[in-house]
């Protein structure tokens, strides 16, 4: 190469060019991070000690069983070959979970409004979303916490839908103005779906309230057989009560659910040191007993339904008895609940990136970062509680979102790890440059041809030097993403066609929501 090459090349490569190729739509195919992304790099049990707490959670089951079971609970599950014993306790023979492990479903899809947001669950796939049902919307400039409304919700969901890297929404808020469980649920299921064609998570309260649920997403859906084909919500079901008792209004909730060919997540949510052993691996064996549990009652309802390995332990701080979401102890508990599913082969889900922190600041980047890079390293499938929550899930912040989205850009370059091609280990690119070329490789074809494939560049954190950041007025994190927020939800994205609300509205007591440029 002439040095006259050498300069054209130089002047083709400057700031425009990079600004030009970052600005063409990338094809789906060379996305840097995208959905579904393999893990499984980091494996905190050795593989003996994931057979030693396999061993232990069989043992449990088969000797300890579970209490409280519902009177069609006791008949399913001794259908199945279950022993209800004189304590009334309902004891897992190892054959018989052995039995229904078989006949699990695996590598299910959960399916969203538009199929090109559906989720792959099989491997180490991991998806990234929301949850948490918290009881507080933080407010992040005032640090006020007030109650949550359908509005809020709705709002949450709209900007989830506009979030390349919050892949699903499990609703985040209890919707507190309402005091009918009914219309709470109807109305969390309405207000998810209004603001998103992403696969929807929705928890019911009690059995007769998913029949009317179930009737709204048909009409969503375009009819019964529209939805059973390609069911978009699916029930976050606390099925158990740890230590190893059955909820019984959950677990009808759960029967009814997969009668209507909703999805269910098996959800384990154990306090270590509280509600859980306090080691790390023993709360570790309760999830997956208790969960395993649940496997054996979804197959023996419906061999093969759908059903999420929810082994969801949490942390506690021991000091004071309260949760610790944001802790080390809490990522490492999802990262080896991960492994557990992945010894099954079962689609599995658990909690991380929650921040103990009341307000999204350094210490909530710190707790929701590390948890959800271990999470994702680990191949967990379903990551809830992403973005979003804080003070340990008791709050939810809208501006936080935002934020996740950028923290989980990040979060999923780490997961999808090194690609080591031949064409990148072919020295030429080095020899042209540090023999013939300018010595740098600032425009290059190569820098320009990976500069969106291989890299990710953050949607509201700021890159720039002092110099320019002075420049700019100084922003601040969060104010930019408070105006990424707004500029976000002054756009209706309504997803409900107009003459299929007006149908739903007829036959259901569903909630005004504010659409910006609607009367």
């Amino acid at each position: 190469m002439t040095v006259s090459e050498v300069k054209q090349r130089r002047r083709a490569g400057g700031r425009s060019a990079r600004t030009a190729a970052r600005a063409r739509p990338l094809d789906e195919a060379i996305r840097p991070v995208r959905p579904g992304l393999p893990g499984g790099q980091y494996r905190p049990l050795k593989e003996a000690d994931v057979l030693r707490i396999h061993e232990a959670a069989l043992t449990v089951l088969e000797e300890i069983g579970m209490g409280s079971a519902t009177a069609s609970g006791r008949m399913y599950l001794s259908e199945a070959g279950a022993v209800e014993g004189e304590d009334g306790r309902i004891r897992f023979p190892r054959a018989l979970v052995e039995d229904m492990l078989a006949k699990a479903a695996r590598n299910i899809t959960l399916h969203a409004r538009d199929p090109q947001f559906d989720l792959n669950l099989s491997g180490t796939n991991v998806h990234y979303g929301t949850a948490g049902a918290a009881v507080h919307i933080v407010d992040p400039e005032t640090g006020d916490y007030r109650n949550p409304t359908a509005q809020d919700l709705y709002d949450a969901a709209r900007l989830v839908q506009r979030l390349d890297n919050i892949h699903f929404f499990q609703r985040p808020v209890v919707l507190r103005e309402y005091e009918d469980p009914r219309d709470l649920d109807l109305n969390t299921v309405y207000a998810a779906c209004a603001g998103t064609t992403k696969h929807v998570g929705a928890s019911f309260t009690e059995a007769a309230n998913v029949t009317q649920s179930l009737e709204l997403l048909h009409m969503i859906a375009g009819g019964e057989a529209a939805w059973r084909e390609r069911p978009f919500v699916s029930n976050s079901n606390c099925f158990v009560v740890p230590p190893l008792t059955f909820a019984q209004e959950s677990c009808e909730v759960m029967e009814t659910c997969i009668r209507g060919g909703m999805p269910v997540l098996l959800l384990s949510a154990g306090q270590a040191g509280a509600t859980a052993p306090a080691p790390i691996a023993t709360a570790v064996v309760q999830a997956v007993a208790e969960c395993l549990a649940g496997v054996v009652y979804v197959n023996a309802v419906k061999p093969g339904h759908p059903a999420i390995f929810g082994t969801w332990p949490f942390v506690s701080d021991l000091r004071t008895g309260a949760m610790s979401g944001g802790s080390g102890e809490q990522a490492l508990l999802s990262s080896a609940c991960a492994q557990m599913h992945q010894f099954y082969g079962l689609p599995g889900g658990a909690a991380a990136g929650i921040a103990d922190s009341k307000l999204p600041d350094m210490q909530a980047g710190w707790e929701q970062g590390i948890s959800n890079v271990m999470a994702g390293l680990s191949g967990l499938n379903m990551v809830y509680e992403a973005a979003g929550m804080h003070a340990s899930l008791l709050g939810f912040c809208l501006e936080s979102l935002v934020l996740g989205n950028d923290m989980l850009g990040q979060v999923l370059r780490c997961v999808r790890g090194v690609d080591v091609k031949d064409e990148y280990v072919d020295i030429d690119v080095i020899r042209s440059v540090v023999l013939d070329g300018p010595g740098h490789y600032l425009g290059h074809d190569q820098t320009l041809q990976l500069m969106q494939s291989e890299y990710v560049y953050p949607d509201v954190a700021n890159r720039s030097s002092p110099k320019e950041w002075e420049e700019l007025g100084r922003p601040r994190l969060l104010t930019t993403a408070a105006d990424r927020m707004r500029s976000i939800l002054a756009v209706d994205g309504h997803t409900i066609e107009a003459a299929t609300e007006a149908a739903i509205r007829k036959v259901l007591p569903l909630a005004n929501l504010a659409r910006p440029g609607k009367a």
